[in-house]
């Protein structure tokens, strides 16, 4: 049986799930990243996303060393991880990760980019290879799919990539790690969403220290 098409993200109370957008060649080009907007884009990320660092899963993935900490907000970061078979994700997403990641990057799983740029599919190590789906989000989830069997698919991002799965009705689930920072700009997790068509049921919410895990089931209206 195949899978949930589900996303999980860091959202701020404000309902950012990024900073708002700077040019992807600012953040790589030489003498760029003493720039104002970079900076600021970098210590928002990493404020909103701060609840995750210090965990001993991701820790682990990233190969930033051992110990860490366990508790709920572990569990569900591995369990996020270990339910994913494959991954999507947009164009914008992929050029940043590209310098980001280590060489062995953290998914460990074929992820399907959604690009209109022709290019020969990515390996890395560590069982993660990169494939690049011209003709759209129907295709790409199609072979995502497949590659994942009866585990799920994961739509990674960013916002215009989720989104755009849920306004086609391709969205099963989704959860939330509502972060206490306000952003006051930044990609907004919901702008633009057709609410004529999606209907939330909620599935659990779940406190912890540092964040609150909110997940729902979509459904049409």
């Amino acid at each position: 049986m195949a899978g949930k098409v589900f996303f999980s993200v860091t959202m701020s109370l404000d309902g950012f799930i990024a900073p708002e957008s700077v040019p992807v060649d600012d953040f790589f080009a030489p003498g760029k990243q003493a720039d104002p907007d970079v900076q600021r884009w970098q210590a928002q990320w990493t404020e909103l996303q701060q609840w995750l660092f210090p965990l001993r899963f991701i820790r682990q993935n990233l190969k930033l060393g051992e110990g860490g900490e366990e508790g709920r907000d572990n569990d569900i970061a591995r369990e996020t991880f270990e339910r994913t078979g494959a991954s999507v994700m947009g164009k914008r997403m992929f050029d940043l990760g590209e310098h980001a990641w280590p060489e062995e990057a953290p998914f460990h799983t074929p992820v399907f980019v959604v690009t209109h740029t022709k290019r020969d599919p990515w390996e890395r190590p560590g069982g993660t290879t990169f494939h690049f789906v011209n003709d759209g989000i129907e295709h790409a989830l199609d072979q995502a799919r497949e590659a994942a069997g009866d585990r799920d698919v994961r739509i990674a991002g960013g916002g215009a990539t989720i989104l755009e799965h849920l306004n086609a009705g391709l969205v099963d689930e989704f959860s939330i790690a509502l972060s206490p920072v306000l952003l006051g700009a930044g990609t907004r997790l919901f702008d633009g969403v057709d609410a004529s068509r999606v209907a939330l049921k909620p599935v659990r919410s779940e406190p912890s220290p540092r964040v609150t895990h909110l997940t729902y089931a979509v459904h049409p209206r």
